[in-house]
């Protein structure tokens, strides 16, 4: 499978590998004459060039979907389930082969990488119960002689804008549902790391998945807003930054598109004074730094409350060395590096930053970054930082912590409620009652109780509130199967058999 990632771009780049699109079952090569760089992030090494798809492109992607979708929807719900099994099978048997896609072109360390593709798998698994998903109700006799029922059937034509920190999970978590639903896909993964997405057409493929049932596209806003206005294309689903997804939902929905568009976060852990410490501090450290914290579900701010303060940052500060920072395929690694040159710098520019408006800088990742062209930024520690700086109020989306502390929890909880983003949160105590409060105080979408990355089970759904959605739909479980989805209600009435003049071999008698 590796034919379609391997053919040189051209002579004077001989090592570099051309990532092409994948339409109607097979590799497409761009004619747009346009490419994208894809770097391995651990070096610092362009490795490949992805093709930028032309409106024209994206088009004849979403035509070959919506040839696909009549005998698709036509399938019987009991073959697409048994095709989910097999695609479940077949990511399950390479899910290291997928990883280490993500380790090279994305920066995390492979143990990362492998979590990545394993929360993905949860979600096929659950896509695999579409039989009973796609459930209707009956009401017999509604009226004399009339039954009503509720059927849910699927849209058509659907897309997905997926970001560069997922590059596995946030695809499955699309397309896997919205197969299953009878709807073809058109994927449009980041450019910046796009081989696991044309890996995954090819699992699908060999799974037995028809040919343009999945589709492949690369670009940039090119290929962004060819989807967002293609008038055979019914849904949209996105996950990225907050300004995007505004432009994603207004674009889309303008254009008459059903869109679920899942944009930034602001992620704030409470820690009360009651909380066990080293379970907090090995929370905070495990959710702020995992996968150099290019995840919407990362910790970015830790809030410590009363007498908390000093010992929590304490002991997240004596953790802070022990994290090894260095190439994802390195077993001993820890933390990778970010994705690219330029977004390393943009987030070493907050510690500076930070500094200046009044933070104590804890730790500083420029200072414990490992040498080399890689884009790597250690880990980093800001305490007293206040709502009004702009480390607070900014996602950073990199290894960088900050610390604010307050006296009370109801000052906590305000901070979080105010923020614009909402999307997860988490409390640390051992007070059940402050707890059980919280959880009906706050207002996001996810929330930890001493959990501090709250990401839902697949048979729940994902997603934030405020600024971090524009629609009203979250991604995957039982929202995602109504997403994907309308409904339909039928109302019946069929002839008095006592006047049939069909034989029933019986008395008809009413």
């Amino acid at each position: 499978m590796t034919e379609v990632l391997s053919a040189p771009v051209d002579e004077r780049q001989e090592r570099l590998t051309r990532i092409s699109h994948w339409i109607g079952g097979e590799s497409t090569l761009g004619e747009s004459g346009r490419t994208g760089p894809v770097y391995n992030p651990a070096t610092g090494r362009q490795t490949a060039e992805v093709d930028l798809a032309s409106a024209e492109e994206v088009g004849r992607a979403v035509a070959v979907a919506r040839a696909a979708f009549p005998a698709w929807r036509a399938m019987s719900i009991s073959r697409r389930s048994e095709l989910l099994f097999r695609v479940r099978q077949l990511l399950d048997t390479h899910r290291e082969d997928v990883a280490r896609h993500l380790t090279a072109e994305h920066g995390k360390v492979l143990s990362d990488a492998l979590g990545e593709v394993a929360r993905g798998l949860e979600v096929v698994e659950f896509a695999c119960g579409v039989p009973t998903l796609l459930k209707g109700g009956f009401t017999e006799q509604a009226s004399t002689g009339i039954d009503v029922y509720s059927i849910r059937q699927p849209l058509g034509v659907v897309a997905g804008i997926t970001p560069f920190n997922f590059p596995a999970m946030v695809p499955i978590w699309m397309f896997a549902p919205a197969l299953a639903c009878g709807n073809t896909f058109v994927l449009k993964p980041s450019e910046k790391d796009p081989s696991a997405s044309v890996y995954m057409a090819e699992l699908l493929k060999e799974a037995g998945v028809p040919d343009g049932v999945f589709n492949v596209v690369h670009g940039d806003k090119v290929a962004v807003d060819a989807i967002l206005e293609h008038p055979d294309i019914a849904a949209v689903s996105f996950v990225g930054s907050t300004p995007i997804a505004r432009y994603v939902y207004e674009t889309g929905t303008r254009h008459g598109k059903r869109v679920q568009a899942l944009g930034g976060a602001k992620n704030h852990m409470i820690v009360l004074p009651d909380a066990d410490i080293d379970m907090a501090a090995d929370a905070a450290v495990s959710a702020a730094y995992g996968s150099a914290g290019e995840r919407c579900m990362a910790i970015s701010m830790v809030v410590a409350v009363g007498d908390a303060g000093d010992p929590l940052v304490e002991a997240i500060k004596e953790r802070l060395p022990k994290i090894k920072v260095g190439d994802g395929l390195d077993p001993e690694s820890e933390m990778g590096p970010l994705v690219t040159r330029e977004h390393r710098d943009k987030v070493a520019g907050y510690i500076e930053r930070g500094r200046a408006e009044g933070a104590t800088v804890v730790a500083d990742g420029r200072e414990s970054a490992p040498d080399g062209d890689g884009f790597f930024l250690g880990v980093s520690l800001l305490d007293d930082v206040r709502p009004d700086m702009e480390c607070y109020r900014d996602e950073i989306f990199g290894p960088v912590l900050g610390v604010t502390r307050v006296d009370t929890y109801d000052e906590a909880l305000r901070l979080v409620n105010e923020n614009p983003y909402g999307n997860g949160t988490a409390i640390f105590t051992r007070d059940g009652g402050v707890a059980r409060q919280f959880q009906f105080d706050v207002e996001v979408g996810m929330v930890g109780i001493n959990v501090p990355i709250p990401v839902p089970v697949a048979y729940y759904s994902f997603g934030g509130w405020k600024a971090s959605l524009f629609g009203d739909t979250h991604i995957y479980g039982p929202e995602g199967i109504n997403f994907y989805t309308r409904g339909k209600v039928v109302t019946s009435r069929w002839p008095d058999p006592a006047t049939s003049k069909v034989d029933l071999g019986f008395p008809q008698t009413r």
